[in-house]
């Protein structure tokens, strides 16, 4: 696949869905459902999902037979975000034998044999939803590949008090500070490239706070104890994609032609690279994609643990 000329942002979601469902630890997975509390038509669990692009999760939860009787709350702050999920997932529930029933208040049912779960997509900015939400007290609170863009040490504590007390969390792919990019072009460079879009991550401001961390996995230990929450399991989440049988799976290439552009956006003008160096860079690692050679590994964490009380 070539470069492409223009990129979209709900493309990569969709493309990097296939990488997250071989990066999830599935041993954290496992001790997910078995912490879930009993449920049922008449109490269904509650789930809220931050964060949830175009609702792969909840496809996963559905597929990978989580969810069974819930009412399932999926935020995100790009409204093009939400309106891709609330039109492609009702084909989806199809696809999957789900019959799907859109509500006037713009909610969706999927039920089939022996499920039924409601959804709430809404696309709102997190602080406002805290803000309105506070003690509302869901089963069950999701971020995924979302964490390392927030102010970790201020949000987290409201965050969790979403939860029920003794409610449970599932923070997933939360980036813990290692980018591969195989094979080498020239090793030193290589590692400068990295080492500075790591540290555009640190230095990430968005409304005047710092917003990002490029190691946040491993800093998520010491965030959950001081914010009194409950670490119950964790493991490697890492993204690994690599050719296979002379092409990259589903679409993949999407997804790194997306990560380099990415890494090109972040550094362009930035005065620590020679300017055209980068630029041959870029493009040898866009060829390197075309030409089915790149292999792109993304260190990352997965934790699943309980909110204090209950």
């Amino acid at each position: 696949m070539p470069a492409p000329r223009t990129y979209s942002f709900t493309r990569y979601l969709s493309a990097k869905k296939s990488v997250d469902d071989r990066a999830l630890n599935r041993h954290v997975w496992g001790s997910l459902l078995h912490a879930l509390p009993l449920n049922g038509l008449d109490i269904p669990l509650r789930v809220l999902e931050v964060g949830a692009g175009t609702g792969a999760m909840f496809e996963r939860m559905l597929d990978w037979s989580l969810l069974k009787f819930a009412d399932y709350t999926a935020l995100d702050l790009h409204e093009e975000n939400i309106a891709c999920a609330r039109q492609a997932l009702p084909g989806w529930a199809i696809r999957r034998g789900y019959a799907c029933q859109a509500n006037p208040d713009g909610s969706l049912v999927f039920s089939g044999d022996g499920l039924r779960v409601l959804l709430h997509l809404e696309a709102i900015d997190l602080h406002e939803f805290i803000a309105r939400q506070a003690g509302a007290g869901w089963d069950l609170l999701v971020a995924q590949a979302f964490l390392d863009l927030l102010d970790i040490p201020a949000i987290l504590p409201p965050l969790l008090s979403l939860c029920r007390p003794g409610g449970l969390f599932y923070f997933t792919i939360n980036f813990d500070g290692l980018t591969l990019l195989e094979p080498a072009i020239d090793p030193a460079f290589d590692a400068l490239i990295q080492d500075l879009y790591h540290r555009t991550m640190d230095e990430r401001m968005v409304g005047g706070v710092p917003s990002g961390d490029s190691r946040l996995g491993r800093h998520l230990f010491s965030y959950l104890q001081a914010a009194g929450a409950h670490i119950m399991d964790a493991g490697a989440s890492d993204w690994v994609v690599f050719p296979v049988l002379g092409g990259y799976p589903q679409d993949e290439a999407y997804f790194l032609h997306f990560i380099i552009h990415t890494i090109h956006q972040a550094l362009d003008g930035n005065q620590e690279l020679d300017a055209p160096r980068f630029e041959r860079w870029i493009a040898a690692r866009h060829v390197q994609i075309e030409r089915s050679e790149l292999v792109y590994i993304a260190h990352q964490l997965d934790f699943l643990g309980r909110v204090a009380g209950g």
